[in-house]
């Protein structure tokens, strides 16, 4: 089994036991694969939900530019929701998992058809 095989069964189990839900495994290994060499770091493979900076970066970077979605307070809204539900104290929050749940939030599935 490939690491990034390995990993992206890493975060259907946090999307399962974590967060509550049932993976599309398809879908999860799209968002993965288009977090690039990301995963692979230990520092870039998570999301300090703690940092605004952190935060702005997702909604940047990730719902505007990758997503296509335009800038609005339910942004932040829908990070901030995904947070919860992925468990504000879990210290390990991956950033494929947190991009999975944002593209489910708003029905971007497409963007990886």
């Amino acid at each position: 089994m490939s690491k990034r095989d390995e990993l992206i069964g890493q975060y259907a189990d946090d999307l399962r036991r974590k967060c509550g839900m049932t993976p599309d495994m398809d879908l999860l290994r799209k968002v993965t694969i288009g977090c690039g060499p990301a995963i692979y770091n230990a520092d870039s493979s998570t999301i300090a939900a703690t940092q605004p900076g952190e935060l702005e970066t997702v909604k940047n970077n990730f719902l505007i530019k990758k997503l296509g979605l335009s800038d609005g307070p339910e942004l932040m809204e829908a990070i901030d929701s995904v947070i919860e539900t992925y468990g504000r104290s879990e210290r390990n929050k991956y950033r494929a998992v947190v991009y999975y749940m944002l593209t489910k939030h708003f029905g971007k599935e497409s963007v990886y058809g």
